[in-house]
């Protein structure tokens, strides 16, 4: 395993030399974070402009060896937890063991086999006496929402303990179709974010920057709010967060990161919905 050192700054898929384990310094998460990249072909449904993908691709990902995941689970986390990763992998303040995480190179929902990886992920935990101490974590775009095996793993996942991070970067259309590169409707993105809410914890995450030195517009701001509004009751709370790393699509010379105190003038009006809102800029 390379013994370069991680930072929040890089979030290598390639840092374990795995094929679909890898592990990151996660600032929202508070600490390490095992990835699960089941898109190792770098194909995603979405293009959001500031995904830091390279060679980012439209599509799906190839068939998953749940064999060889197992194994790659299995003997991270002992690495992690009894091996001298920790002491020599994880700068002081960050070593504590926060998730597994399906997120990688992708839509992690796009894969047929999802619903088994999130079996495999609790089976490895449990086995290691870690299940109840590390979260299984499901970062997703909620595209795939409408379809059953997917609700199946998501429902499995809820039952494991674990949450969902649920994007949603706009309010309205054509901000999703400016950011995220796809062409749903808000009104669609709402239903499938309470599908959800009723099958495991969901947080909103949401990246905020700026697009050719502007701020979001008001009235982009003003939509999301309402879309978030009426979900209120269902939802665990929102991530707000600003560019950490930069983007490698084609828009990366037009964004910005914002300021951390318009991010939490955001916050407070989130709060005012009745939400949690924690805040990375």
């Amino acid at each position: 395993m390379s013994r370069i050192l991680l930072k929040t700054e890089d979030h290598s898929r390639d840092s374990a030399a795995m094929r679909y384990v890898y592990p990151v310094i996660s600032r929202r998460a508070g600490g390490v974070s095992v990835g699960i990249n089941l898109n190792p072909n770098n194909a995603c449904n979405w293009r959001c402009i500031y995904c830091q993908v390279p060679d980012l691709r439209r599509g799906g990902p190839p068939p998953i060896d749940l064999a060889l995941l197992e194994r790659e689970l299995n003997d991270f986390l002992q690495q992690a937890v009894a091996g001298d990763f920790m002491a020599t992998r994880v700068p002081a303040g960050a070593r504590r063991l926060v998730d597994v995480a399906f997120s990688g190179n992708g839509e992690p929902t796009s894969a047929a086999e999802f619903a088994e990886a999130v079996a495999i992920a609790g089976r490895v935990l449990a086995a290691q006496q870690l299940a109840g101490k590390v979260l299984i974590r499901l970062i997703t775009n909620g595209s795939l929402l409408d379809r059953i095996a997917v609700q199946s793993g998501i429902a499995v996942l809820g039952g494991c303990g674990g949450e969902v991070w649920f994007k949603l970067d706009a309010g309205t259309a054509a901000g999703l179709a400016r950011i995220n590169g796809t062409r749903v409707r808000p009104e669609v993105a709402a239903r499938r974010l309470a599908c959800c809410a009723a099958l495991a914890p969901t947080w909103v995450q949401t990246c905020l920057f700026r697009l050719d030195d502007a701020l979001p517009a008001e009235d982009e701001i003003e939509a999301w709010l309402a879309l978030l509004a009426p979900l209120a009751p269902a939802l665990a709370g929102v991530h707000l967060y600003s560019l950490a790393r930069p983007s490698l699509q084609a828009e990366a010379p037009r964004l910005g990161r914002v300021e951390a105190v318009w991010l939490e003038q955001v916050a407070q009006r989130v709060r005012l919905l009745g939400l949690a809102a924690h805040v990375s800029p």
